[in-house]
């Protein structure tokens, strides 16, 4: 590709001259120090950084006629202005208007804007926008006042003489901004940096690999996807910028499988001294899917290798009792359990399920958290290292140095995404002193956030996954719909009149926000507590949120399920390990802040009894939710269905929720629209991690470096996923 991509606005090509892609941006010309901070906000520190980083989107500014409009279609039009108006439409809200025309027809342009005491948000508009003069507008097609309107979004004043290669008639890069850095001057910016460097990046694809995969090269790629002449070069740009960036995600992965063989771990056989008895007092036959879970978890732990293992399943589907059936599995072979929950309620919500299915099989299991006394802790650490203790449930308590196991042999974390790799690894590492190091617990990580296949196949593919996709029976489906306030209170009024009780939540600031904020937050969860007792005065109303203290948790969550609780106000502390079946009815107010998985899993806190169960989305007066993701949570019951969905609408990242959840930082590929690439692109590190001997050709070296670069630190950690 020619280096010449643009004419500077002084009209002249300006080189910027640097010594290395490691140099800082800084020394770039025409940065310096303040300009320096501002890409830092953009996570952009070297030339290199620069040169990858990519426009989040492409827009197809190329010159059509104005007759050619139609109704939200976005596209650039020239034309000369004829009138323009500007007037106040609301009480901090103004608009302007324009008539452009060109030789096919007339159209009129809008424009938006927050009005300010302190300064004329029209200013300029007022200065630039000149009658009889020829613009470039840019927009989107809307449907106003009976007659189609351009929405204008970006414009640019044809002078004549001036070649607008970068900003008009073409294809334009579109890059994520920080306040105090304009989209114009970043993209001239980048122009002459990718045109200057961009070919000295060195492709870490081997070119036999990249032959085969028929890609174009690295240096090649970067420059086409910043500044595409057509959408053909974009979209072969954007394929090998996707692939490269999947192909070292699932080579880390295929290598952490071949790594994970190398460590012993535990073989386990069924005697049936436990499970026996366990099934026995059940009282019903497990499901279809529990029993395939089940089977593939008791293979995995008969062989010589740890088990590593994903276990999936929506909400209420049965995946505490397949974790207590690969426990008690561990135990008939002499070994120690670890359960790991990410909350106190959740594990007080195992220990209790213990104490209802244990009670007749004959293990011992205790409970850890930071709220245990002292007294009991220190007898909970005695029994462990002598190893009395087969089982310990309990939170991040279990990580602390002093708790030791005799004979650790298997791990089970509920709830993974809420922990990070290294506590996960913490954790695993707390095999027996006996045994030697590169011996290993099986592990079985369990989530109740569906996962879409593609996701989960991305996300954990050095994980095997196995998936309970049956609800058990005579589960009743809930029934979920939106209503007024008013409307809800009448539901909660119908749902008491039967002696049924009822879960009103709250959403609940992120504890990385303000702390100001998170007491405006508590405060309104008080409010509305308030609000429930004055409305409800001869039923107990209970108030439940993260600041409690763990006795008052664990009083109010008896009470609850005494029944001497009739409506508990909550924050989200209730979204999982929460089983009360009397519970028949759940009111989420400000729905808006929660996606649709966290949605999900607080419907899914109803329905767990006989009676048919209601999930109510509370209406805000100020903030409506997007009709879509309001017909899309009604209609749909199937937790992996929804998962889909919201990761069309809001991508894997926002989808989680969760920082520690590993999904790896993607600058072009997609999850949603790549699923085919991903499959290519799995076969292919497939294929280059059982040819290993391949790898160590010189060929690889490059890729190999790349590959430590971006996962070295991670590698290590190959047996806990």
């Amino acid at each position: 590709m020619p280096n010449n991509i643009l004419i500077s606005p002084q009209g002249k090509f300006t080189p910027i001259s640097v010594k290395s892609l490691d140099t800082p941006v800084q020394f770039l010309t025409g940065v310096g120090p303040h300009r320096a901070e501002l890409f830092a906000k953009l996570d952009i520190h070297t030339l290199e950084d620069l040169l990858l980083f990519f426009p989040r989107e492409h827009q197809d500014r190329n010159i059509k006629p104005i007759q050619s409009v139609s109704v939200g279609q976005k596209m650039a039009i020239k034309g000369i202005v004829v009138t323009s108006t500007i007037r106040q439409i609301g009480p901090r809200l103004g608009q302007a208007k324009a008539m452009v025309k060109d030789r096919t027809g007339s159209i009129e342009l809008i424009w938006f804007k927050r009005l300010s005491y302190k300064f004329d948000s029209f200013s300029a508009l007022k200065r630039d926008l000149v009658p009889e003069a020829e613009y470039v507008f840019f927009g989107q097609v809307v449907w106003s006042q009976n007659k189609l309107a351009l929405r204008v979004d970006q414009y640019e004043k044809e002078e004549e003489g001036e070649a607008n290669t970068l900003h008009t008639n073409r294809i334009v890069p579109v890059y994520s901004l920080t306040e105090g850095m304009s989209e114009r001057w970043l993209r001239e910016f980048q122009a002459r940096v990718v045109s200057q460097y961009a070919s000295q990046l060195v492709d870490p694809i081997p070119e036999s690999l990249r032959i085969s995969q028929n890609l174009i090269s690295f240096s090649e790629a970067v420059q086409m996807y910043h500044f595409p002449k057509n959408w053909i070069e974009r979209d072969r740009a954007r394929e090998r910028l996707a692939f490269d960036e999947l192909f070292f995600l699932e080579l880390a992965l295929e290598w952490n499988r071949t790594k994970r063989q190398e460590f012993q771990g535990y073989s386990c056989l069924p005697s049936r001294k436990f499970l026996t008895p366990f099934k026995h007092h059940l009282g019903y036959e497990f499901t279809q899917a529990q029993v395939r879970v089940i089977k593939e978890i008791f293979q995995d732990m008969a062989y010589s290798h740890p088990m590593n293992r994903l276990l999936q399943g929506d909400v209420g589907s049965g995946k505490t009792i397949v974790a207590l059936s690969t426990a008690l599995l561990a135990i008939e072979n002499h070994l120690q359990v670890a359960f790991l929950a990410p909350t106190e309620i959740l594990a007080e919500q195992h220990f209790l399920s213990m104490e209802k299915y244990f009670k007749e099989v004959g293990i011992k299991w205790g409970l850890l958290t930071r709220s245990t006394k002292s007294k009991a802790r220190n007898q909970i650490l005695s029994e462990l290292s002598s190893g009395k203790l087969d089982l310990l449930i309990g939170t991040h308590a279990i990580l602390n140095a002093d708790v030791k196991f005799k004979s650790l042999g298997l791990v089970i974390i509920d709830e993974q995404h809420r922990f990070g790799v290294q506590q996960r690894a913490r954790l695993v590492s707390k095999q027996s002193p006996k045994d030697s190091p590169e011996r290993r617990p099986h592990v079985l990580i369990m989530t109740a956030t569906p996962i879409p296949r593609t996701l989960a196949l991305t996300l954990y593919g050095d994980l095997d996954v196995s998936v309970i996709d049956d609800p058990p029976k005579g589960r009743i489906p809930i029934h979920s719909q939106k209503l007024s306030e008013g409307e809800a209170m009448t539901a909660v009024e119908l749902a008491l009149e039967r002696n049924e009780q009822v879960y009103v939540v709250l959403p609940l600031i992120e504890e990385s926000d303000l702390l100001r904020e998170r007491k405006l937050d508590l405060k309104a969860a008080k409010i509305e507590y308030e609000k429930f007792r004055l409305r409800f005065p001869h039923h107990n109303v209970g108030l439940l949120h993260g600041q409690l203290k763990n006795d008052e948790k664990q009083f109010i969550m008896k009470r609850l399920r005494e029944g001497d609780i009739s409506i508990l106000v909550a924050t989200p502390v209730i979204e999982v390990g929460i089983d009360v079946p009397n519970v028949t009815l759940i009111l989420i107010m400000n729905p808006e802040r929660f996606g649709l998985a966290q949605l999900h899993q607080l419907r899914g806190r109803v329905g767990r009894g006989p009676r048919p169960s209601t999930c109510i989305l509370v209406k805000n007066q100020i903030d409506e939710i997007p009709d879509d993701r309001i017909q899309l949570f009604c209609s749909i019951a199937d937790g992996f269905r929804l998962a889909e969905e919201d990761l069309k609408l809001r991508g894997p990242g926002e989808m989680l929720g969760d920082s520690q959840h590993g999904l790896p930082f993607f600058r072009v590929a997609n999850l949603v629209k790549d699923a085919l690439l991903i499959s290519r692109v799995r076969q292919a590190a497939n294929d280059l991690v059982e040819g290993h001997v391949a790898i160590r050709m010189p060929e690889f070296s490059l890729l190999n470096r790349y590959l430590y670069r971006r996962f070295g630190q991670k590698i290590h950690l190959s047996h806990v996923g």
